[in-house]
């Protein structure tokens, strides 16, 4: 069984450290360099329900792409819900390791996982990593579909492949338009518009769309109309699991070492229900009796 430092090690290979963003806290968060890794869990959130469950599943270590800890702390007491998942990991000798925007950033990365899902191809980053001369890295994807869909279409294919969640998909466009490009980005992608009206898509596919962007995203694409569809945060990001699960197995094999990966399951999303809205009456938006 390799150690855990030598795991580490092949994720950093992976996803490097340098590429992360500069606010952000990747890597090992917890964990003894020389103990041994047998079981892997894979996970987009390290909450406490994700902790439980990497202990019920004997895990050594647990990875997951949202750090536990993006700010600095002043305790890790256990009456505080993040120091709960640290004394849970530690007492029952789960490491725990982040890849985060240097996994948004790698190639394969998370939105290489999501366009994967989505079964549309990879053309080009979004927003190309200055530092890779292969041009393959960097933040989302623009890609082409197969055959062109309308956007409904489209959306319920998002619906039908991505995790369901309580908010499903939300779009903003004419139903009926014709998509052959759409860009994606894992994760909030509301601050990469400017790069997606320069990439010239049809439509665009991430998370936590806000009023205000995506009101003056539709307004300034008014000569070419752009498609929006909003997915939970958590159901774009999970596809790099598996996506990451594998790379380890991949890697497992090379070195021969006995390693049991997982991904996780369980929907982390804190949304949890969602209730539609009932049709009004049209005599309240002035319409003829």
């Amino acid at each position: 069984m390799p150690r855990l430092s030598e795991v580490t090690a092949a994720l950093a290979d992976l996803w490097p450290a340098p590429l992360a963003e500069a606010w952000d806290a990747v890597g090992t968060v917890a964990g003894d360099p020389d103990a041994e890794v047998s079981r892997v869990l894979f996970a987009v959130d390290p909450v406490q329900e994700i902790a439980d469950e990497a202990v019920k599943l004997g895990a050594d270590l647990l990875v997951t792409h949202h750090p536990l800890y993006l700010r600095g702390t002043t305790t890790v007491a256990a009456d505080t819900f993040k120091g709960k998942v640290v004394h849970t990991l530690i007492k029952n000798d789960v490491a725990l390791h982040v890849a985060h925007t240097n996994a948004d950033k790698a190639d394969p990365g998370v939105s290489d996982a999501l366009a994967g899902a989505l079964g549309v191809r990879v053309v080009r980053p979004l927003v190309p990593d200055p530092t890779d001369p292969s041009g393959r890295r960097g933040l989302g994807r623009v890609c082409e579909l197969e055959h062109p869909l309308t956007l409904r279409e489209l959306a319920g294919r998002a619906a039908d492949r991505l995790p369901a969640t309580a908010q499903g998909i939300r779009v903003a466009g004419d139903l009926d338009a014709t998509i052959r490009t759409i860009a994606v980005s894992g994760g909030s992608g509301d601050s990469l518009f400017a790069d997606v009206r320069a990439a010239g898509v049809d439509a665009f596919l991430t998370a936590d769309l806000r009023h205000h962007p995506v009101s003056e995203a539709r307004e300034t694409a008014s000569r070419q109309p752009l498609a929006l569809l909003d997915a939970a945060h958590w159901a774009t990001e999970w596809p790099w699991c598996e996506l990451a699960a594998a790379q380890l197995d991949e890697i497992s094999d090379r070195h021969g070492w006995d390693l049991r990966v997982h991904v996780s399951k369980t929907v982390t999303d804190p949304w949890t229900a969602h209730a539609a809205s009932n049709p009004a009456p049209t005599s309240t938006f002035g319409a003829p009796n």
